[in-house]
């Protein structure tokens, strides 16, 4: 949908501009200009050399008419040949006058053309080395432009693509230092006599390398799903009962922090698409951010929300809630509104993401909405109903 937007889009440029300003009539003009040029040379030179031939050919004549009859076609035979004569010559001037005027024309316009192309071409191989910051500087009001313009734009992406990926590896290169300095700095204090071997020291250690683990699992599934290769097994199923189990087992873990969690069900459940693990994937890591991002006393509620061939599930807590410019970044890879706090907090930075790709796998939507700072947010997932892929049954009457 995205790739046809940007061609209609690049379409309707293209026809607004105007018509003297594309290259096709330019090219256009500059044949039509050779053709011209080639038919005046042509017309003059054949009305010079006519008007000389005739009157030659008027001389031949007053001669001829004190002759006998020999002379008479001696002289038409004469005219004949010079006719022909002049009509050589004039077709010869008019190919040379041609051929002048398309080398004239042809190396304006193809410098016109070639230079810019060589421009763009040089351009993009620098982006294929590698070097973003390349840019085309073409002055110019035809398709030409509109191309330097397209890579110019391709070259601002390609260039934030490689600052999120050196980004991706400073974060991950983070993350996976953080557990292993700790655990490897408590081992150094056991092995000294530093640290007391304890309960608590091993449940520290194991809980880092836990902490590892959760962090190279998730890096594999971002891996595969951005590769496509996301295994997803969608099947018809209630999905009220997945979210009854749900709130059950984080029923615990929000008494605990004092954080009240409801279940906001409607009368009718409708049968959904989806693969409920994924799903279920999915609706974890909304809840475990909901309680991560909410202070105690505050409330987490989860609803389902029937939308004709789609059930919205929405999670909504209040919370520290998200500012408006994050909204549309929380779903990046290691994007964090509070860096800090989602570090101390146990966070990876890729759980949004990993969700973002598998609802879209399922064939939903995902996106937060938020009032602004303290004021907590909302998640919502759409997920299709199970009437999208129910077979059509066509009943045939007896004769």
């Amino acid at each position: 949908m995205r790739l046809f937007g940007a061609k209609t889009v690049g379409r309707s440029h293209i026809l607004r501009m105007h018509w003297f300003h594309q290259l096709r009539w330019k090219l256009f003009v500059s044949h039509a200009i050779i053709i011209v040029i080639a038919i005046v040379v042509l017309l003059g030179a054949a009305q010079i050399l006519v008007r000389s031939s005739m009157m030659e050919g008027a001389a031949i004549a007053a001669l001829s008419r004190s002759d006998d009859d020999l002379l008479v076609m001696s002289g038409e035979a004469a005219i004949q040949r010079r006719f022909q004569s002049v009509l050589e010559q004039a077709l010869l001037l008019a190919s040379f006058g041609a051929l002048a005027a398309v080398v004239v024309v042809s190396l304006f316009v193809s410098r016109r053309i070639v230079e810019p192309l060589q421009d763009l071409t040089a351009v993009s191989r620098r982006l294929a080395q590698g070097y973003y910051r390349e840019r085309t500087f073409i002055h110019s009001d035809d398709e030409l432009a509109e191309l330097s313009q397209s890579i110019n734009h391709l070259a601002e992406a390609l260039d934030r693509t490689e600052q999120r990926r050196l980004a991706l590896i400073a974060d991950v290169a983070h993350e996976l230092r953080t557990p292993l300095t700790t655990i490897e700095g408590y081992m150094e204090g056991l092995l000294d006599g530093v640290i007391a071997p304890d309960e608590q020291t091993f449940t520290l250690i194991r809980h880092e390398a836990a902490r590892l683990r959760r962090l190279t699992e998730e890096l594999g599934l971002l891996s595969r799903a951005e590769a496509g290769e996301l295994r997803v097994q969608p099947r018809v199923f209630d999905v009220c009962p997945l979210l009854q189990d749900l709130i059950a087992r984080f029923h615990p873990q929000f008494a605990a922090c004092e954080v009240d969690l409801q279940l906001n069900l409607p009368l009718f459940c409708p049968d959904i698409y989806a693969d409920p693990d994924r799903l279920m994937q999915v609706m974890v890591n909304l809840l475990s951010n909901a309680l991560r991002y909410t202070p105690a006393g505050g409330l987490v509620e989860v609803s389902l929300t029937p939308l004709g061939e789609y059930v919205r599930i929405s999670v909504r807590d209040t919370g520290i809630g998200i500012e408006a410019e994050h909204l549309a970044l929380i779903f990046e890879r290691f994007y964090r509104v509070d860096k800090s706090r989602a570090r101390n907090s146990g966070g990876t930075g890729i759980g949004l993401t990993i969700a973002r790709h598998l609802v879209y796998a399922n064939g939903g939507e995902i996106w937060a909405e938020s009032a602004g700072i303290g004021k907590g947010s909302t998640f919502h997932v759409t997920i299709p109903t199970a009437v999208i892929h129910q077979p059509v049954r066509i009943t045939i009457a007896d004769s």
